[in-house]
């Protein structure tokens, strides 16, 4: 008897053993499939800013690294190590000509050689003139005129002439000159940590050397007030009635008026 129940209870075990072993199996995950190959990305060595650059400030080669970018992703205007291997020492000292991100890609269209002179000068235009004139929260729309943007200058004045005819004081405000970009506010020269608003007390203006004359006469004749053009009235592809360059050689003593359509010359008294 104690043969055959040690049989059994040896039986019991086995068939035990083998049913935890079947249900473990059955429960199992599947086994993870092996993960795919990652495939290369061919990369070439470019130009990048190593931290933040602003706009004027002249940048060296602290400034500047090489770095791995996707060659998928490189426009050809980036500057490859592979083609300019010195591009680090031929732009250290260049001049930032707009805000620069760290780690973006740097292109010589973002950067001005100024060749020793300061931001204003390297960034005008041949043939114009940079011009302060004063202004004032009232004056300069409220504060609201930022570098870059495009303005009329406008003359408040007292109308001689008409004073002479009726005896009674007369003040006539006209549009001095027409869609001049705002160059600086004060020493701004762009829009800084999020600030939407730049009030100061003088705006430098870009101008040709002929209405550097006409705003340097407008000063004499009354004072002055910036009107802050839309967006869509300064796009230059919409300024057909802009007239062309006039002959600025010699001196100039006559101001154009322009009063109900009518044109008129004076001469500043």
């Amino acid at each position: 008897m104690k043969v055959a129940r040690f049989a059994v209870l040896g039986i019991a075990i086995v068939a035990g053993g083998i049913a935890a072993f079947l249900a473990s199996r059955s429960g199992a995950p599947p086994p993870a499939a092996p993960a795919a190959p990652v495939a290369a990305i061919n990369t070439v060595q470019i130009l990048v800013a190593k931290k933040d650059i602003n706009v004027g400030q002249t940048i060296s080669a602290q400034d500047m690294e090489w770095a791995a970018w996707p060659v998928t992703a490189a426009n050809p205007l980036y500057l490859r190590r592979a083609d300019r291997p010195d591009a680090i020492e031929q732009l250290a000292g260049s001049i930032a000509r707009v805000l620069i991100a760290s780690g973006e890609p740097l292109r010589e269209g973002k950067l001005i050689n100024a060749k020793g002179s300061g931001y204003m000068a390297a960034i005008l235009p041949s043939g114009m003139r940079a011009v302060s004139t004063e202004i004032s929260a009232e004056t300069g729309a409220g504060g609201f005129i930022l570098p870059n943007d495009r303005v009329d200058v406008i003359l408040s004045r007292r109308d001689r002439e008409a004073e002479r005819l009726t005896g009674i004081e007369s003040q006539i405000a006209e549009t001095l000159l027409s869609d001049v970009r705002v160059l600086a506010i004060d020493q701004t020269v762009e829009e800084k940590n999020g600030q939407k608003v730049v009030v100061g007390r003088t705006a430098t203006l870009e101008l040709t050397p002929r209405q550097v004359e006409t705003l340097a006469m407008g000063r004499l004749m009354g004072s002055l007030s910036l009107s802050l053009r839309s967006l869509a009235d300064s796009d230059p592809s919409k300024r057909g009635n802009t007239p062309p360059p006039q002959d600025d050689s010699g001196p100039s003593n006559r101001f154009n008026m322009v009063r109900f359509g009518v044109t008129t010359t004076t001469i500043p008294k």
